[in-house]
């Protein structure tokens, strides 16, 4: 291989970058706006959720618990008819549909233990299964004060003392955040080396890169180099000036050493984006092979859900992902302030996949050259 070569190819691919305008805008967007917007607009709290009340007692226990649900956690309480509630569900206007039926402060009073009819809207999943551990809580606990005439706590004879590391304030923002800049680090690279390929094959560009003395090998590493390279500056900025600067994420270990295993990851991700550039015969059919390999790696690699609640089958395939390894070692250093010490399988492991795949994808890129 020879270094003047592919310098001057590595320049080749920034220059054709900089001239796709609307990949330009794409970057800008992925490492700046869709970080943020993400970041906040996906709370994994309860937040505003709509409910409606059925109130056919009308007692003073009815009304108390009308008055426990409140912002930030729910909207305040809209009073129906019974008549109401199943258009109110059907028209998607309320998430929850509590209905508190005739006698039942008189019936708690008895002891007869009344039944409460609670509707939830499924359709809405973060909502529906955290909102009613908390509907129930509400009812539970002012059905209780009501009948004891006092607010109290029980003291049990165990304190257990909850100590959340790594995320104090339980500040979903944070996870979200980096999160999100791991899942566009792979999708950007993936994509980044793919389009420039398709880009030359269709214009025709490819076949000067032929006639040249240069090798397949010196064209990929070009490839490779170029759009890591990219990558890797810009997914630096976002995580400094957006999770860091604008979203006050705090990053407990180095830099650095994150920006040294997502090189590791780029390697192995661009070298992915090759292998199905060559396989795909026009940007269309690139589209269509980038979301089956894509949303694989981000739902079943660890980002959006732990590994440990997946089946033993789909964590061993998993082992064999670039990005399970990359999202395991990033979350280490930038939550945890791991070191080397800690990491080094990862770094291990995103080396080897990556030297797989790139010597997989060189094969299938000399055949397509011929």
């Amino acid at each position: 291989m020879r270094f003047r070569h592919v310098v001057q190819l590595i320049i080749k691919e920034l220059r054709g970058l900089v001239q796709d305008r609307m990949l330009l805008v794409f970057i800008l967007y992925s490492f700046s706006l869709s970080i943020y917007t993400e970041a906040r607009a996906l709370p994994e709290v309860l937040n505003m959720a709509a409910i409606a009340i059925v109130d056919e007692d009308q007692s003073q226990l009815s009304l108390r618990i009308q008055d426990g649900f409140y912002p930030p956690y729910f909207t305040k309480p809209e009073i129906i008819t019974a008549n109401e509630m199943d258009k109110r569900m059907d028209a998607g206007l309320s998430t929850f549909a509590l209905d508190i039926p005739t006698n039942f402060q008189q019936d708690v009073l008895a002891g007869r233990a009344p039944t409460i009819q609670l509707n939830v809207d499924a359709t809405r999943m973060t909502q529906a299964f955290t909102g009613s551990g908390y509907i129930e809580s509400i009812v539970n606990s002012e059905v209780s004060e009501f009948v004891n005439r006092y607010r109290s706590t029980v003291d049990l004879p165990v304190d257990l003392t909850m100590r959340a590391r790594f995320n104090p304030q339980l500040n979903n923002v944070w996870f979200g955040a980096i999160n999100n800049i791991i899942m566009n680090i792979t999708m950007l690279s993936i994509i980044l080396t793919g389009a420039a390929l398709i880009r030359e094959r269709e214009h025709g560009t490819i076949e000067h890169l032929l006639v040249m003395p240069v090798t397949a090998f010196e064209i990929m590493v070009s490839k490779v180099l170029a759009m890591s390279l990219v990558v890797l500056v810009a997914s630096g900025i976002s995580l400094i000036v957006v999770a860091h600067w604008l979203l006050e994420v705090p990053l407990q270990g180095s830099v650095p050493l994150f920006m040294a295993g997502t090189a590791l990851q780029l390697f192995a991700t661009t070298s992915l984006g090759i292998f199905l550039a060559t396989v795909a015969g026009s940007m269309p059919q690139f589209g269509l092979l980038l979301m089956l390999i894509l949303l694989p790696l981000q739902v079943l690699s660890g980002g959006l859900t732990p590994r440990e609640s997946m089946p033993e089958v789909i964590q061993l395939i998993m082992n064999f992902a670039p990005n399970t390894h990359f999202i395991s070692m990033a979350q280490a250093i930038l939550f945890r302030g791991a070191g080397m010490d800690v990491v080094w399988p990862d770094f291990l492991w995103l080396l080897a996949i990556g030297t797989v795949l790139f010597l997989f994808s060189l094969g299938r890129f000399r055949a397509f050259l011929k």
